[in-house]
């Protein structure tokens, strides 16, 4: 992967601080999604589905 030039990291960062709460959400969405994808064992994803279908009533 090629390295950053410091005008695009300087970019980042302030897009990073502009909006904390929406990078939140990306990174506990992934790390969510590798969770599952890689490591979850068939308890955890029985587990994961109650949490799912607990949170689809709440949002109802």
């Amino acid at each position: 992967m090629a390295e950053l030039s410091e005008a695009r990291k300087k970019a980042n960062a302030k897009w990073d601080a502009k909006n904390r709460s929406r990078k939140n959400y990306i990174t506990k969405r992934s790390v969510a999604k590798n969770f599952i994808l890689k490591l979850a064992t068939k308890e955890d994803l029985k587990q994961i589905k109650e949490y799912i279908q607990q949170r689809e009533k709440e949002l109802q």
